[in-house]
């Protein structure tokens, strides 16, 4: 486990194992909120979006 957590704690901004550990323990303490499936459908039909550049900004959706 140590190896695995060794290959990835950087890839993933951590600047150390420990750091890495401690972040897992605390979301093993307090686990993120889980999004619905709905909520996971739009998350990814806009990524589509932006990536095609079907979006505005905020500025052209206020106006």
């Amino acid at each position: 486990m140590v190896d695995a957590i060794d290959e990835e704690f950087a890839r993933r901004g951590y600047t150390s194992r420990s750091e890495a550990i401690r972040d897992a323990l605390r979301d093993w303490l307090d686990p993120s909120v889980q999004l619905s499936e709905e909520t996971l459908a739009d998350l990814a039909e806009s990524r589509k979006q932006r990536e095609t550049g079907k979006t505005t900004s905020l500025d052209d959706d206020r106006a």
